[in-house]
């Protein structure tokens, strides 16, 4: 048997190991369009390769998906983040989880998960041909032919697996299309907000961590620390937001209103009660000096003169109206956004190869016998904090099984 996997990151190395560990005798060969195999293992994670979370339950597991979640919930029963981690602790890589549930190697250097693939997949007999962009397949009636773009030169297998992570436009997905699967168009996810021409960005480098964020006119929302930048907005946070919203932000063209809760409090009544407790407790004492809800000095000064408090009035003074204002300005802060900013270590994208098209199962293509997918080309993806890898693995493993 001969098989083809086309794209060599991190679903194309798990799939082509996975499959010479179950068909030892089968010829497997990665095509990578690039020079560099494994280009985004290297940069994802800061450098660091966040390999998967340590989260405890499938349930929760899944959660990380907004797109594909529930579909792959039987997927993580076959191959799980648990086995994710043997996996490489069985192969000589030692991991640590950290307190947020992010798993990195113990190296903290993506360089060790990259030479574990390769060295697996070397040690296999995987050949790995580089600089071999496919362009197109065609269905034999044996084999699949796989034409390699910018020259006349084409390989035939008995079985392929598409791992060629995602395209940022649909045209890139052409090909695919053409054999009969449906598309999801693709837009980006997981970016940061520029808040153009706001005092906001002046606070950059502030972080504050634990906000609620809402998109206005919207149910989506998320938390978690919150990063202030010199174009806007960033962090867990706010990356986690864009994947929640990917398509509703780009039907927006990037242009809407974001809701902040800087003290993670939705009932407002409590926040006007602490507050009148605060002014009791502190009356004589300025508003600048008597912070509530820990937040940064900076920040806190910056939420009064947005609520037309200043920072010398002392609480006894601020009144019911004062609090009202201090309360909206806490729990419902709202700035336009206008565009986004990628962060190309993270970059992700929403949308892919419909998975209408294959069955999950196996990760075969319900249009084209003998054909596999794996990793982000499909229509999965997931918020930060190792969820996306976790993906390429999981859908690498069972699509190398050729089931």
């Amino acid at each position: 048997m001969v098989v083809g996997i086309i794209g060599g990151g991190a679903a194309g190395f798990f799939a082509a190991i996975a499959v010479k560990e179950n068909y030892p005798s089968a010829r497997v060969t990665i095509l990578e369009k690039s020079k560099k195999v494994l280009s985004k293992v290297k940069i994802s994670g800061g450098g660091r390769c966040n390999v998967t979370n340590g989260c405890t339950r499938i349930s929760e597991l899944i959660k990380a998906y907004p797109r594909g979640g529930r579909n792959l919930k039987k997927a993580f029963h076959t191959f799980s983040n648990n086995d994710t981690i043997s996996w490489f602790e069985s192969r000589g890589v030692k991991l640590v989880t950290q307190p947020d549930g992010c798993v990195f190697p113990q190296s903290q250097s993506s360089q060790t998960i990259i030479d574990c693939l390769t060295g697996e997949a070397k040690k296999l007999g995987v050949v790995v041909k580089t600089e071999k962009p496919a362009s197109g397949i065609t269905p034999k009636d044996d084999s699949l032919e796989v034409m390699i773009a910018n020259g006349n030169e084409s390989y035939a297998f008995n079985k392929v697996i598409v791992t060629t992570g995602g395209s940022p436009k649909r045209t890139g997905l052409q090909w695919l299309e053409e054999l009969g699967h449906k598309i999801s168009d693709p837009v980006p996810s997981l970016f940061s907000f520029n808040i153009p021409n706001q005092h906001i960005t002046q606070l950059m480098g502030i972080v504050v961590d634990n906000v609620i964020l809402g998109i206005q006119g919207t149910k989506i929302k998320s938390e978690g620390t919150l990063l202030i930048t010199h174009w806007g907005m960033s962090g867990p946070a706010i990356l986690k937001l864009s994947s929640y919203a990917a398509r509703t932000v780009s039907e927006m063209s990037y242009n809407f209103n974001l809701q902040i809760n800087w003290i993670n409090q939705p009932n407002n009544e409590l926040v006007s009660t602490e507050l009148f407790e605060q002014s009791k407790s502190n009356p004589k004492k300025q508003l600048a000096n008597a912070r509530p809800y820990n937040l940064p000095e900076r920040l806190w000064e910056y939420l009064l003169a947005k609520a037309e408090l200043p920072p010398a009035k002392r609480w006894e003074e601020v009144g019911k109206r004062g609090i009202n204002k201090l309360v909206e300005t806490l729990t419902n802060d709202i700035y336009n956004v206008k565009g986004k900013a990628t962060h190309k270590e993270e970059f992700v994208t929403c949308g892919g190869v419909s998975l209408d098209s294959v069955d999950l199962h196996t990760m075969q293509s319900k249009v084209c016998k003998s054909l596999y997918f794996a990793g982000e080309v499909l229509d999965i993806d997931a918020i930060t904090g190792g969820f996306n890898l976790q993906a390429a693995w999981t859908t690498g493993y069972i699509a190398g099984q050729l089931g």
